[in-house]
């Protein structure tokens, strides 16, 4: 009775890779490489060996691994989320404070600033210079 079992699965296993057809491999005249179940006519080709693994048997004791593999990733995501969503409120602040010195400097024609612990009043040319600079900075930065 075994050694029907044993003939049987024998048999089943021959059937299968007598089944799979050969791979061949060749480059045209346009230098471009195909790959087919039947050779070209006229022209030479390679014949690939292909062999499909075998596939991993599954211990109960690797999923362990795998939930905390799981569980560490959800952490670091976890983590990087919130990296994220600090700086996108650091963005925001830098974009709020740009847009509070624009107006300032848009409405105030007298405008001070404190350069090495001494206030000095600026031009008007660094006045409009500073403009640009911070309309260029919040279209570039700020949403």
């Amino acid at each position: 009775m075994q050694w029907m079992i044993v003939a049987a699965a024998l048999a089943m296993a021959a059937s299968a890779s007598s089944q799979a057809a050969p791979i061949y491999k060749w480059v045209d005249a346009q230098g471009i490489t195909h790959f087919d179940a039947q050779p070209p006519a006229g022209k030479e080709a390679q014949q690939i060996n292909v062999q499909t693994p075998v596939p991993a048997s599954r211990s109960p004791s690797s999923s362990a691994p795998e939930r905390s593999d799981a569980a560490e990733q959800r952490a670091v995501d976890d983590k990087v989320k919130g990296q994220l969503k600090a700086q996108e409120a650091k963005l925001e602040e830098n974009c709020e404070n740009l847009r509070t010195n624009l107006a300032q400097l848009r409405n105030n024609p007298r405008v001070r600033e404190q350069v090495g612990g001494e206030v000095r009043r600026l031009t008007e040319e660094n006045r409009k210079t500073r403009i640009e600079e911070t309309e260029k900075a919040i279209s570039e930065y700020c949403r």
